[in-house]
């Protein structure tokens, strides 16, 4: 009987595992910062720069970045999504009604964002474990609050950044011009 049982499990994570693999990212769901479900669908077609936020940290400043990134280069096709994660020594301590008052009033961000969770650890997101597991083209851990990844028009993840890399940066920026210039 506990052959079987462990039998049953370890089909059950495979077939989890495959169709994980198999999932495209426009296919996680995921919800909003106001909890509606949503995914990454409305995207498709567009560069996304997906990066996990934090209103407490020492780099927090970012936010002003991203949101002059998003202002420069939304009409051309990119879009930022900043999701919110308290992972990293508590620096997003915040209800979503505070992320969001927060990063409306002190930054006047206007991308995307959603629901605070978890980028890396047991509660992992399931976009996170698609942007840093073992099929990822950059696996690994997020290091902290700011990492950024950036997704391809054909939804492919086609580069990261480590936290302390500026949106603003020439590596940054070059890249992304580089995901718009692809059609």
């Amino acid at each position: 009987m506990k052959l079987f049982r462990s039998l049953a499990v370890a089909i059950v994570s495979m077939t989890f595992a495959i169709s994980m693999s198999a999932e495209s990212l426009y296919d996680i769901p995921l919800k909003d910062i106001t909890g509606n479900p949503t995914s990454l669908k409305e995207y498709k077609g567009k560069a996304i720069l997906i990066v996990n936020v934090a209103s407490k940290c020492g780099l927090t400043p970012q936010y002003s970045a991203l949101q002059a990134a998003y202002d420069k280069y939304k009409d051309k096709g990119l879009v930022v999504l900043g999701f919110p994660s308290n992972d990293f020594n508590g620096q997003e301590p915040g209800s979503a009604k505070e992320i969001k008052a927060f990063c409306t009033e002190k930054y006047n961000i206007t991308f995307p964002l959603y629901e605070k969770g978890s980028v890396k650890g047991e509660k992992q997101q399931p976009l996170y474990t698609a942007l840093t597991g073992k099929d990822s083209p950059f696996p690994g851990d997020v290091k902290w609050n700011f990492g950024k990844f950036l997704i391809g028009r054909d939804g492919k993840i086609i580069a990261r950044f480590e936290p302390k890399q500026k949106p603003d940066s020439e590596e940054v920026t070059k890249a992304i011009e580089s995901a718009l210039a692809k059609k």
